[in-house]
C-alpha cells in the first residue's frame, strides 16, 4: 500500500504543549523539590491504592486475548497487505524488538531484585527470610515481573497499531491504537490529545530506565575503575548516553538502532554464557528450576490475586509499581515495534514480540538471578551487604568480580550496559519525535534530527533531576506516574483488538 510523500515539519500541536508541560515540572521540582516529591508521592499512592488491581488483571487480560489471537484466523494476516516485504531479517527484528523494551531492566534488576525478595518477602507468606523457600518465592518473583506479562502489554499495543498503520493506513499517531473504534481516519484532535498524554507518560518511563542505567553505570565504574560516585558523575553518564544515541539517530532505524541491537544482544549472550558456566552452574539450575515450578503453580493466583495471599503493601511496591513502568512504555513502543513489523504475520508478531523475547528473559534471570541468589548464600549475605551500602548498580559486578578474569568480564558487563541504554534511548526517542513531527509515514519515518536532540537532552535532564533528589524512590515514582494515563489507553487498545477478532478483521 503506497501513499503520498509529503515534507517533514514540526508537530506543533503536540511538541509545544508537551515540552512546556515537562519544563514547568523540572522547573518546579528545582526550585521546591521537597514539595514536588511530596506531591508526587500523594498521587502515586493514590493510584496505587485506588487502581493497582487495574494495572494487574489488566495485564493479565492481555496474555488471554493474544492467546485467542495466536490460534484464530487473524494470525495468518501479513502486516502491510499480502504483497509487503519486511524491512527487517528475523534475527534483526529479534534483536530489535529485545534490545528497545525490557532488556534494559534486567541489567540493573536482574542481580538486585532478588535480593530484596530473599531478604524481605512479603510477610503474609510466612517465608523464612534467606530460607531456600524465600529464593525459590524470588526467582518465581522475577519471570512474572519480566516475561510474559510485561511483554505481553507491549505486543498487544504493538500489534494493534501495527495492523492500523499499515493494513488500514492510519497515521504515526498514539491515536491508531484505537483505530477499531473509529471511523474517521485522521482523527486529528484525538490524536493531538493522546499524543500528549502519551508523550508525557514516556518521557517519565523513559527518564526512569535511564535513570537505572546511569546508575548501573555508575555502580559498574565505581566496582571496576574506583570511581567515586557523585551527581556529577552521574551528569556526565547521563551525557555520554544521549550523545551516544544522538551520534546513533544519525544514521535511522535500519543502520543505528538495529546494529546497536545486533551488538547489544550478542552481548547479552556472551554474559550470559560467561556466568552460567563460570558461576556456581549446579545452584543456579535447581534455583531456576524451583523458581520456575512456583512461577508456574502460582501464575494464576499472583496475576490476578486471587487467593496469592500477598499483602497489598508489597503489591504495591513490586508488582504494581513494573506493570506502571511497562504500561508508561507501552504506547509510544508500540508505534516504534510495530513499525518494524512489515512483512511479517500476526502470529510472526506475537513470536517475536511476545514468546520469543520472554523465554530470553526467563534464561536470563534463571542465570543472573540464581547466580545471584547462590552467591549470596555461599558468602553468607556479602551481596545483601552490598545492595543496601553501596547500591543496586553495584551488585552485577560484584557477581563478576568473582569469576576468573572477573576485571575483564565487568568492562566488558559495563559496555554492555551502555549499549543497552543508548538502544532503548535511541529507539524510543526516534518514536517520540515522529509523533511530534508532520508527514510521517512508511516511506519517511525518520523525524528531523533536531527533534531527536531535544527530546534526549529533555530525558536526560529529567533522569538527572530525578535520581540526584530521589534516587531509586525518585525513578519508582516517575514510572507509576507515567503509566497510569497509558493504562486506560492500552486497555482500549485491548478492546479493539477483542473487537477485530470478533469482526475477523
Amino acid at each position: 500500500m503506497t501513499q503520498p510523500t509529503s515534507k517533514l515539519s514540526l508537530n506543533a500541536k503536540v511538541f509545544y504543549p508537551t515540552i512546556f508541560f515537562l519544563v514547568v515540572v523540572i522547573a518546579y521540582s528545582l526550585y521546591n523539590n521537597e514539595a514536588f516529591i511530596a506531591g508526587a508521592e500523594a498521587i502515586n499512592q493514590w493510584t496505587l491504592k485506588n487502581f493497582g488491581w487495574l494495572f494487574t488483571w489488566s495485564a493479565f487480560l492481555f496474555l488471554i486475548i493474544l492467546t485467542v489471537v495466536y490460534f484464530s484466523p487473524l494470525a495468518k494476516v501479513r502486516i502491510g497487505g499480502n504483497q509487503a516485504k519486511p524491512i527487517l531479517s528475523r534475527w534483526r527484528w529479534f534483536a530489535t524488538a529485545l534490545c528497545t523494551t525490557v532488556a534494559t531492566g534486567i541489567l540493573f534488576w536482574g542481580t538486585a531484585e532478588p535480593l530484596y525478595h530473599l531478604y524481605l518477602p512479603p510477610s503474609s507468606l510466612g517465608l523464612e527470610p534467606s530460607s531456600p523457600e524465600a529464593a525459590y518465592f524470588a526467582m518465581s518473583t522475577l519471570f512474572m515481573h519480566w516475561s510474559f506479562t510485561p511483554y505481553g502489554i507491549y505486543t498487544i499495543t504493538g500489534l494493534v497499531f501495527a495492523l492500523g498503520y499499515y493494513n488500514r493506513a492510519r497515521p504515526f499517531s498514539i491515536s491508531s491504537l484505537l483505530f477499531p473504534f473509529l471511523k474517521n481516519k485522521n482523527s486529528t484532535n484525538l490524536g493531538t490529545v493522546l499524543d500528549i498524554i502519551c508523550l508525557t507518560a514516556l518521557v517519565s518511563g523513559m527518564a526512569a530506565s535511564l535513570g537505572t542505567g546511569i546508575l548501573a553505570i555508575m555502580g559498574g565504574l565505581e566496582t571496576t575503575l574506583g570511581f567515586t560516585p557523585s551527581d556529577a558523575l552521574m551528569g556526565m553518564i547521563g551525557l555520554a548516553i544521549v550523545a551516544t544515541f544522538i551520534a546513533s539517530a544519525v544514521s535511522g532505524l535500519k543502520k543505528g538502532i538495529t546494529r546497536l541491537s545486533n551488538w547489544n544482544t550478542r552481548g547479552f549472550f556472551v554474559l550470559a554464557a560467561l556466568l552460567f558456566f563460570l558461576g556456581p552452574t549446579l545452584a543456579i539450575l535447581k534455583i531456576g528450576g524451583a523458581g520456575l515450578w512456583d512461577y508456574g503453580s502460582h501464575f494464576l493466583s499472583r496475576s490476578t490475586n486471587i487467593g496469592a495471599n500477598i499483602n497489598s503493601d508489597w503489591l504495591k511496591d513490586w508488582t504494581i509499581f513494573y506493570f506502571a513502568n511497562w504500561y508508561a512504555w507501552a504506547p509510544i513502543a508500540a508505534l516504534f515495534l510495530g513499525r518494524l513489523s512489515v512483512g511479517y504475520t500476526v502470529r510472526d508478531f506475537i513470536h517475536f514480540n511476545l514468546i520469543f523475547p520472554s523465554i530470553f528473559a526467563c534464561t536470563w534471570m534463571i542465570i543472573f538471578g540464581g547466580a545471584s541468589l547462590a552467591m549470596d548464600s555461599e558468602t553468607g549475605g556479602t551481596l545483601y551487604q552490598t545492595l543496601t551500602s553501596q547500591g543496586e548498580g553495584n551488585v552485577m559486578y560484584q557477581i563478576f568480580e568473582s569469576l576468573p578474569a572477573g576485571k575483564l568480564i565487568s568492562i566488558f558487563a559495563l559496555l554492555v550496559v551502555f549499549i543497552s541504554y543508548v538502544t532503548v534511548a535511541d529507539s524510543n526517542v526516534s518514536a517520540m519525535s515522529a509523533i511530534s513531527s508532520q508527514g510521517i509515514r512508511p516511506e519517511t519515518p525518520e523525524a528531523p534530527l533536531w527533534i531527536k536532540i531535544v527530546w534526549g537532552v529533555l530525558i536526560g535532564l529529567i533522569a538527572w533531576v530525578m535520581i540526584s533528589s530521589a534516587g531509586i524512590d525518585g525513578i519508582r515514582l516517575l514510572c507509576v506516574l507515567g503509566g497510569f494515563p497509558a493504562l486506560f489507553i492500552i486497555i482500549l487498545a485491548g478492546l479493539g483488538m477483542v473487537k477485530l477478532l470478533w469482526e475477523r478483521f
